[in-house]
């Protein structure tokens, strides 16, 4: 596949242009000896993506966050679990494959995995729609949640999306309502819940898949309660001030932890989990087996208790003397 640069990356992408074409010449001419250069542009390459990735700004986080070649949810599954047995519909509509769901072996033992899914191509991204659910994706989660409860499984959400589908048949169908029930219903499962933000994290649609024991974020991926482009049209009536947004909301895994928002930032290969599926694989597959056998050894009550105080100790607030 061909490599998909972003525009802050085109310098990375021009020294890897001239990597390639230096072996395409030694290929060609396999006497001529090239390591001497070749080790030079590579010493050259990785500090240049260290001082582009080591400072990128909360604009260009989101956009990494977004790489079309990012892995998604179906390759997590297939990297981590085994066995997975996808489960479809929510019994009451239809079936939405924005959201993906079903049984799976973690180290040997069953756990529900659910997660946003987007598409790789034109055809797949209109199958998946973006990876936005609409209710019936989320009443599909609802029914795997409750499933998983009376199993005794563990739960495993991965998060992915722009935020759930506005249209007006999702709206129609309850879209608001079953968002809602869902945070509601995860309050109460009595069984452990891990959430992994593995690439956009927005509104109340990632939300829906997002109550949970531990949460962790991937280095490069983002949670808000609205994009950055949706905050700037609202706020300022431009798009272009995304990026201004962008900063304001903290959006990002660092800002998020520091309030305290988040539990873990799962570390990334130099230049994003799209360069690396292997190395990213196996950060996120070490963060669910820790967590994972600590939180089976929690007993039921003290596992909802707490979820509840973990919850109702989300931000801050002053009280006047008044």
């Amino acid at each position: 596949m061909k490599r998909t640069y972003l525009e802050f990356e085109k310098p990375v992408e021009t020294l890897e242009a001239k990597i390639l074409s230096l072996k395409a010449a030694h290929d060609d001419h396999p006497t001529i000896d090239i390591n001497k250069e070749l080790i030079s542009l590579q010493e050259k390459l990785e500090a240049m993506q260290h001082q582009i990735f080591d400072n990128l700004t909360a604009w260009q986080i989101s956009q990494v966050s977004r790489h079309p070649q990012r892995p998604y949810t179906q390759d997590y599954i297939q990297a981590i679990f085994k066995n997975f047995k996808e489960l479809h519909g929510d019994r009451a509509f239809s079936d939405d494959p924005a959201i993906i769901g079903g049984l799976a072996e973690f180290e040997g033992h069953s756990v529900m995995v659910i997660g946003h899914q987007k598409g790789r191509d034109i055809k797949e991204r209109q199958h998946r729609n973006f990876g936005m659910p609409r209710p019936e994706g989320y009443r599909k989660a609802l029914r795997l949640f409750k499933l998983a409860e009376k199993f005794s499984l563990p739960i495993v959400t991965l998060i992915d999306t722009p935020g759930a589908y506005p249209g007006i048949g999702a709206e129609e169908r309850g879209q608001s309502e079953a968002i809602a029930r869902n945070l509601y219903v995860m309050t109460e499962l009595k069984v452990p819940i891990i959430t992994i933000v593995i690439g956009e994290g927005g509104s109340g649609g990632a939300l829906a898949l997002g109550v949970s024991d531990y949460l962790a974020m991937l280095e490069f991926s983002t949670y808000s309660v609205i994009s950055p482009e949706g905050c700037a049209s609202i706020l300022w009536k431009k798009a272009e001030m995304a990026e201004v947004a962008a900063d304001s909301l903290s959006i990002t895994s660092s800002k998020l932890k520091k309030l305290g928002l988040v539990d873990e930032i799962i570390s990334e290969p130099l230049g994003g989990a799209h360069r690396d599926y292997v190395l990213t694989m196996r950060n996120v597959k070490k963060t669910l087996k820790e967590k994972l056998a600590h939180l089976k050894q929690v007993p039921t009550d003290d596992l909802l208790k707490n979820r509840y105080e973990r919850l109702t100790s989300f931000g801050q607030h002053s009280q006047s003397e008044k």
